[in-house]
């Protein structure tokens, strides 16, 4: 059994992996993912039902695991063994993306889609990466830091339509396919040349993208199909996006939203509170920003300090944190951190605060209401977000609350 884990579902998963270990003695589990890689030693030591681990990518050598080469043969293993942890030399990363299986053909073998629901993209969905790693060097962004390297690596055009055809054939009740890299929009060129191959075939797609996406690159998307866009903001104050190494600035989120408007696409904005710098006046001017942006939905997380990111390191450096429990036990985001001046019980009602200056306003709960009017699909799929959300926002209010001198 293979665990793709993170820091936030680590201890959650390695109860699941004991509890299989009781029930089937026998099993063998490797646990993969950002936590294990960065912390491959601390993560064996956590629970003797862990066999072993894959440092970064994995799906070679736990493919090799399978077909019975031995631990001590594996790039990128680190195991137990006699009682002493063992680390095998890092696994070059996988430069051949055209020669993985695809994606889709698994989904139709073992998931029921229409099971899986992201507010902002059309249900059902399907969705898959044409790329790996990315050259943006964001401080906060686990998957550079840590999985899959700043080094961007590519597959084909052809083989990207290729597994958008078996998709709409596997799938015919898909309503919209997802681009899910890092950075899609990243350069123009592939980005053209996939848009000339994909307009014939007259689908709706969606993908992530970076501010600094021209109005050329957007208009061929657009034009072959492109819905809406995944677009991390991250904060309207200039200062954090230079301490965060974003590369892009506030005027290029503004012209990107001008462009999209005229073309047509809609947005999904992500933003976070919390990043280095953060104050009072700058969490204020993201909310001030996030309106005059005005995307079609939004996103609003705390800032989370992975492990293995530079971001986990400068608070580590500065002394910022205040626990090391990241979630409760529902996977639900706790803050961790604070700042001079701004506590993480500040830090968390802003999050609060944000989604509901932006979404409590007539006009966008009207855009909301509308499009759920005579869509039942939607209608049930906006009351269990409701219920969710209040659901959220109850408890991270009882925990503000209880928080409080006094409490």
């Amino acid at each position: 059994m293979v665990v793709f884990t993170s820091t936030a579902g680590f201890l959650s998963d390695v109860r699941l992996a004991e509890r299989i270990k009781e029930t089937k003695p026998g099993m063998k589990v490797a646990f993969v993912g950002p936590h294990v890689t960065v912390l491959p030693e601390e993560s064996l030591n956590a629970s003797s039902a862990i066999d072993f681990v894959v440092r970064k990518e994995f799906e070679y050598a736990v493919a090799e695991f399978a077909s019975g080469r031995k631990l001590e043969e594996i790039d990128g293993v680190s195991f137990r063994k006699n009682g002493d942890i063992f680390h095998n030399p890092d696994r070059p990363l996988i430069e051949d993306l055209d020669g993985l299986p695809f994606a889709v053909e698994i989904y139709k073998r073992d998931l029921d889609i229409t099971r899986y629901n992201i507010p902002f993209l059309h249900h059902p969905y399907v969705s898959f990466y044409t790329s790996r790693g990315c050259p943006a060097l964001c401080t906060f962004c686990l998957w550079p830091q840590t999985m899959c390297s700043h080094r961007w690596r590519t597959r084909s055009s052809d083989n990207v339509m290729a597994e958008v055809r078996q998709a709409l054939e596997l799938f015919p009740e898909a309503r919209e396919i997802f681009f899910d890299d890092d950075t899609f929009t990243i350069q123009p060129s592939r980005v053209l040349e996939l848009c000339r191959k994909l307009k014939p075939l007259h689908l709706t797609w969606s993908c992530n993208a970076r501010v600094t996406t021209d109005f050329e690159t957007l208009k061929a998307m657009k034009e072959a199909g492109c819905r809406l866009l995944v677009v991390g903001f991250e904060s309207g104050d200039p200062g954090i996006l230079k301490n965060i190494k974003k590369g892009a600035t506030v005027e290029q989120a503004l012209a990107l939203m001008r462009h999209c408007r005229r073309l047509g696409l809609k947005v999904h904005g992500d933003f976070q509170i919390g990043l280095p710098g953060e104050t009072r006046d700058t969490i204020e001017r993201t909310m001030q920003f996030a309106l005059k942006l005005d995307p079609e939905t939004i996103q609003v997380s705390m800032a989370h300090p992975y492990p293995g990111t530079e971001f986990h390191q400068y608070l580590q450096d500065c002394g910022y944190f205040v626990s090391t429990k990241m979630t409760d036990d529902q996977g639900h985001q706790l803050p961790n951190f604070h700042y001079p001046g701004l506590s993480e019980e500040e830090i968390l009602k802003a999050v609060e605060d944000l989604y509901a200056r932006y979404y409590f306003r007539p006009r966008i709960v009207l855009r909301i209401v509308r499009r759920a009017l005579f869509n039942g699909n939607e209608r049930r799929r906006l009351r269990q977000e409701a219920k969710e959300f209040f659901r959220l926002r109850a408890k991270r209010k009882g925990f503000i609350q209880s928080a409080k001198p006094g409490a």
